[in-house]
């Protein structure tokens, strides 16, 4: 498997995007030294594109039936099912190894979320807690972040967890929405599907509301500053311009500008914490 059809396959340059969502836990425990902040970076990299490994190859059927996915690599036929799901578990065995390196409590708590990374993709199978259960998977980064500095469990790194579980599940939901249909006639379950397009924006847009509280609740309990909240009220203004383009007539170029500026949701608010850090 060459890096182009590597990078293709997991979404390389959104892994690099989803970085801060580990490194927004560091900050908050105070920062750390350079080999934690490393061993963080593998493991999330790793847990990431094990994710995605497994996302599409247990996906691969499905997505060769829609005709918003049939032309990914496994449908296409250019990458072997048997490769990704390989890649998929030494991917855990880095994520476990990593989290090792990091402190027992990482250690034990790598299987768990090793597990929930396998089954995400089965879960709209049976369930349209689909969206929920996948913000579940991504809060775990924030949470690993800090525990990673700490390593002692306490209740704090939970709010910072909220903040991804909430905006995840928020932006899911509104993909979903281009599947709707799709998901309706071949049995999938999704909120759209389940309720309607319009109920399922108005519980992304609840989702998006709760994830500003947790962000403002995170800042307040910390002592931030202006930095800080200055980078929320940015990313409150594109989760307002998301939701807008969520619900324009012309969706699948309104859904490409919506994907595109949330790459910036989490390094605004990692760069406005470590700017809020340094002054």
């Amino acid at each position: 498997m060459g890096f182009k059809t590597f990078s293709e396959l997991i979404l390389a340059k959104q892994t690099l995007f989803a970085l801060p969502f580990a490194y927004i836990g560091v900050l908050f425990a105070g920062g750390a030294d350079p080999t934690t902040w490393i061993w963080i970076s593998i493991a999330l990299a790793a847990a990431r594109t094990a994710g995605m490994a497994f996302n599409r190859v247990i996906d691969a059927e499905i997505d060769a039936r829609n005709p918003r996915t049939r032309k990914r690599l496994i449908p296409r036929g250019e990458v072997r099912p048997a490769a990704v799901w390989a890649l998929g578990f030494a991917c855990l065995i880095i994520l476990v190894f990593s989290a090792w390196r990091l402190n027992p409590l990482c250690f034990y708590l790598s299987f768990p979320v090793a597990l929930m990374l396998f089954l995400y993709s089965w879960f709209k199978r049976f369930s349209v807690a689909s969206h929920f259960f996948l913000g579940a998977v991504e809060a775990a980064a924030p949470v690993g972040g800090y525990l990673a500095v700490t390593g002692e469990w306490s209740l704090f790194p939970l709010l910072l967890g909220g903040i991804i579980f909430t905006w995840i599940a928020g932006l899911d939901i509104a993909y979903a929405i281009q599947d709707a249909d799709f998901d309706r006639t071949h049995a999938l379950f999704s909120l759209p599907a389940k309720l309607g397009e319009k109920t399922a924006l108005r519980v992304s847009a609840v989702c998006y509301l709760l994830c500003l509280t947790a962000m403002v609740a995170a800042g307040i309990v910390t002592g931030k500053g202006v930095c800080y909240f200055a980078a929320v009220s940015l990313i409150a203004l594109i989760f307002f311009r998301q939701q807008m383009l969520a619900r324009e007539k012309a969706f699948e170029p309104a859904m490409q500008v919506f994907f595109r500026i949330n790459m910036y949701v989490a390094p605004i608010l990692f760069l406005g914490a470590l700017a809020d850090g340094f002054l």
